[in-house]
């Protein structure tokens, strides 16, 4: 495939569009590659390291090795990616911690699209379709329950979390920023970013890589034998999803953790009305209603558009 440099700087803004998307805890970076019509040459790319192309590698062979895992592709990508994950995060920390209402409910409409526009990639509703995506919704509600405020920092926890994270962000349908989130290690991971700790910083990305390249032949497998049930199980993932996102909770409990800070531990949704009686503050319902249609179209718009609807 013979590209020009204004290709590639698409690619990379594609790049950025999925970066952010993997940086907020709702849509997915691998539903923004999904929607702008360059999944399958991603799945394939990362498919492409492998044993042999390794070997090319070790034997300096490095025009054929980067021919072969169609390098200026994934670095125009990867360097979208990263720009957008580092320039996102301290944004998105200072909303979570100052405007949660506000971002929450954004995150809420971009999950909403995201699921549908997932959904519709089924090219037939079977029974068994319907049951996966049950599964998906009551395993995602589940989680939402159960995840723990406050997990381990130790290294191969980091590790895990990076691995785990980077497979979720190839999937059209699951979030990596969730996956963070469920494992309680997302705003641990953006402080990390937004600070500069590089020994954090490393770990997560060595699991990313070790995820990202063993997960890929799995996810593409899945995808060609069992297509419908997968996209239905993701699709149902983020439907279920939508109960850790919701703007309008009231704080249970709380703890403190390991720096002094307390910080949520049981929190139950509550209608806009019953958190300004509860809270004492302004529910800012027109703004978040405002927000989660704004990221809902941000999603419809991109899917409407993109090169694979066309």
């Amino acid at each position: 495939m013979s590209r020009q440099i204004k290709d590639y700087i698409i690619i990379a803004l594609k790049g950025m569009g999925m970066g952010a998307a993997d940086v907020v805890p709702g849509v997915s970076g691998g539903t923004i590659a999904f929607i702008t019509g360059i999944y399958e040459e991603l799945i394939n790319s990362i498919k492409s390291v492998n044993l042999n192309t390794i070997k090319l590698l070790l034997n300096f062979k490095l025009t054929d090795f980067w021919k072969a895992v169609n390098g200026n592709f994934l670095a125009a990508l990867v360097f979208g990616i990263l720009l957008s994950i580092k320039s996102l995060a301290t944004l998105i920390t200072y909303f979570l911690e100052e405007h949660p209402i506000l971002i929450w409910s954004f995150f809420f409409g971009l999950i909403v699209a995201s699921a549908l526009v997932i959904a519709r990639k089924i090219t037939e509703w079977k029974i068994r379709s319907i049951i996966a995506m049950l599964i998906g919704i009551g395993i995602a509600y589940m989680v939402t329950v159960v995840t723990p405020a406050e997990t381990t920092n130790a290294y191969w926890f980091l590790f895990l979390s990076g691995a785990l994270a980077i497979c979720a962000m190839i999937l059209p349908g699951i979030s990596g920023a969730f996956i963070l989130l469920l494992l309680g290690k997302y705003e641990f991971v953006l402080s990390a970013l937004s600070n500069f700790k590089f020994d954090v910083i490393a770990v997560v990305g060595v699991g990313a890589a070790v995820g990202l390249l063993s997960f890929s032949n799995l996810l593409s497998w899945l995808l060609k034998k069992y297509h419908n049930m997968t996209i239905a199980l993701l699709s149902g993932f983020m439907i279920g999803s939508l109960n850790k996102v919701w703007p309008w909770k009231e704080t249970i409990s709380t703890f403190t953790d390991r720096h002094g800070v307390e910080k949520p531990l049981l929190q139950e949704k509550i209608l806009p009305h019953t958190f300004e009686s509860l809270q004492g503050q302004d529910s800012q319902l027109l703004f978040g209603i405002l927000l989660a249609i704004a990221g809902f179209l941000l999603i419809w718009i991109m899917e409407k558009y993109s090169p694979e609807t066309k």
